[in-house]
């Protein structure tokens, strides 16, 4: 009995930090006990445990309760804690599985992009990528796809510094119109490669959002231009747009707000 007392305390004390992050001016003792039916001798004593703790805090002004910094402390260490690779996994073995094509992971670092997972699919395809190797931003899918989501500051120090050269005859090679591109991007939430960076080789990726919606990777599905045709990129669009959602959303971004 004494068990299911404790148990049932701690689930009115999560009902109460939930109804009070719905308030951002927070809430008094009678508005909580009114809406989870509770007496207010009751919600007193586990507000005054939690503020105990740090979960919550009192307005001195207003003597309404606010979550407390103990959340931010939490979930700091929880965004700390996060592996991108093993987060992305599931999914990217997912799409491995649903398209038999060459799925790539990256991370943005200093003007580039670096290849931290690859996974082969069942096709044969040659490519230059592989885990570790660092590639071109300009002329990628998944470099065109963090850079859409960059001020535009940044994106223009990073075209000063590694400039856009020619990769195939299909590079974007033109300042203007490369921003043009990325202005496209952005509006359609994934980018294309269209045999940009290599010959023979079509590429569609989405960014990879962090918490605070900042673009820190990306995720690629990449096959021959004769399997890629434009009829094949149609019918990938929302799946990768699917997949980018869902691994920004194990790192904490919140997917109400729209690419």
């Amino acid at each position: 009995m004494e068990r299911e007392n404790m148990v049932k305390s701690v689930s009115r004390a999560l009902d109460i930090i939930t109804l009070v992050s719905l308030k951002k001016s927070g809430l008094g003792v009678t508005e909580i006990a009114k809406q989870i039916d509770i007496n207010k001798s009751s919600v007193y004593r586990i507000l005054s445990t939690l503020v105990q703790y740090g979960y919550i805090e009192q307005d001195k002004e207003t003597s309404r309760y606010k979550l407390g910094y103990k959340f931010l402390e939490i979930s700091s260490k929880l965004l700390e804690s996060i592996d991108l690779r093993s987060e992305a996994s599931p999914f990217l073995q997912e799409l491995e599985s649903k398209t038999n094509e060459v799925i790539h992971l990256v991370v943005y670092d200093q003007g580039e992009v670096v290849y931290i997972e690859k996974l082969e699919g069942n096709e044969t395809l040659r490519m230059h990528s592989k885990v570790g190797k660092r590639a071109p931003m300009h002329c990628t899918s998944v470099g065109k796809a963090i850079l859409a989501h960059l001020p535009v500051s940044a994106v223009l120090e990073i075209l000063e510094r590694k400039g856009l050269p020619m990769h195939t005859d299909k590079t974007i090679v033109d300042k203007d119109e490369f921003m043009q591109e990325l202005i496209r991007v952005k509006q359609k939430g994934y980018a294309l490669d269209l045999e940009e960076n290599e010959y023979g080789i079509t590429c569609i990726a989405v960014p990879i959002l962090d918490h605070n919606g900042k673009a820190i990777a990306a995720a690629s599905i990449s096959g021959p231009t004769m399997r890629m045709n434009e009829e094949r990129l149609a019918q990938l669009q929302n799946e990768m747009l699917h997949v980018g959602k869902q691994i920004s959303a194990r790192l904490g971004h919140d997917n109400k707000i729209s690419y």
